[in-house]
């Protein structure tokens, strides 16, 4: 059993605070608003078209989850009509370094996926698998 301190932090203990980041990044949705914001500010309207499929509702939770966490900072322009921007803060561009890699990795590697999702599922079907 690990002993997770603040100076010697394991994701492996269900105690530690690091766990909770992990929770918090590992959600698609927060992983692709902090790739998304990773070349500059973007309006919600914005952030809706750029991730195509989320809902208002799960944009505004999950921008409102990751400025209470510190990664993306809300500035309010003060106009009317609102005009709202959000931005990676220093620890959100850092972690934006990192997702990065896995982006790319995804990007890269995803017909190897598809292709051993399809023959799974096949072998499944046809009921040959051990």
């Amino acid at each position: 059993m690990s002993s997770a301190t603040p100076t010697n932090p394991s994701v492996f203990d269900p105690a530690c605070s690091s766990r909770h980041a992990l929770e918090l990044v590992a959600g698609k949705w927060a992983m692709l608003i902090i790739s998304a914001l990773e070349n500059g500010p973007m309006r919600n309207a914005a952030l809706m078209r750029k991730l195509g499929d989320v809902s208002q509702k799960m944009l505004t939770q999950t921008l409102k989850e990751l400025e209470r966490n510190g990664l993306v900072i809300r500035e309010d322009k003060g106009t009317v009509p609102p005009h709202v921007e959000y931005r990676l803060s220093d620890v959100g561009r850092s972690l934006s370094e990192a997702l990065n890699v896995l982006d790319r990795w995804a990007e890269t590697n995803f017909p190897a996926l598809d292709a051993a999702r399809e023959r799974y599922d096949a072998e499944r079907a046809s009921g040959t698998s051990a």
